[in-house]
């Protein structure tokens, strides 16, 4: 990485292709926010993109445990969610997958967090869905739920509540997962980096971090537009 000028007085736009009911895209997270920490002089605009690893569920979700034997069988389930709990020990999460009763369908906890992202609140909601389904067990599929995540990151409850009843952005969130599956995103999380270059997986912080800086120092990257970030 030597050859590279890297000029640090630059900012980047980050955009993580997830799914709330992904626990790799909760560790990718972590391993993210570790990649950021370690590159302070860099300005930073997050944002998260939808996807859903299952949009067959249905909207009122179901059994877990049918929805595990269905997907993955008996053994290959308990093998990969035994990977899953050491990777999220190092970083300090505490999966609980046992508490989770149901497998929900993630369309509306993503017209949630599109809606978090005009009132400045996006980082904290994902986070409290992380937090509600795979630590606490909680059903992110009921709208309950879902607007007492968005109160408790400071949104409006009662507007919340009457977007969840209707339609809205239920086809705009559909065609941003249908744009991510035609830029060729087939599994997540996906860290997309200016615009330009894709990291897929929930890489190590290292490996984020290095390539941000391939980013940061590719031809062609902008700079920062004045004035504060959108």
């Amino acid at each position: 990485m030597q050859d590279l000028q890297f000029n640090p007085a630059r900012s980047l736009e980050i955009d993580i292709v997830s799914d709330v009911m992904c626990p790799w895209c909760y560790i990718g997270k972590r391993r993210l926010e570790k990649a950021l920490a370690a590159l302070p002089d860099i300005d930073f605009d997050v944002r998260w993109r939808p996807f859903q690893l299952d949009a067959a569920i249905p909207p009122e979700g179901m059994d877990r445990k049918e929805y595990l034997k269905r997907k993955f069988g008996d053994s290959r389930g308990g093998q990969m969610y035994r990977e899953i709990v050491r990777a999220g020990e190092q970083e300090g999460i505490a999966f609980g997958f046992e508490r989770i009763a149901r497998a929900p369908n993630t369309l509306d906890a993503h017209r949630l967090i599109r809606w978090a992202t005009t009132t400045g609140h996006q980082h904290e909601v994902v986070e409290a869905l992380f937090i509600a389904y795979f630590v606490e067990g909680r059903d992110i599929g009921s709208r309950d739920v879902l607007v007492g995540i968005g109160a408790a990151a400071g949104m409006d409850p009662e507007l919340v509540g009457r977007l969840l009843e209707g339609d809205a952005d239920r086809e705009a969130v559909r065609e941003e997962v249908q744009l991510a599956q035609r830029m060729g995103v087939s599994g997540v999380p996906c860290f997309i980096l200016g615009g330009r270059y894709a990291v897929s997986g929930a890489q190590a912080p290292e490996i984020l971090a290095d390539a941000i800086r391939q980013a940061m120092a590719a031809p062609g990257t902008s700079e920062p537009a004045p004035g504060p970030a959108s």
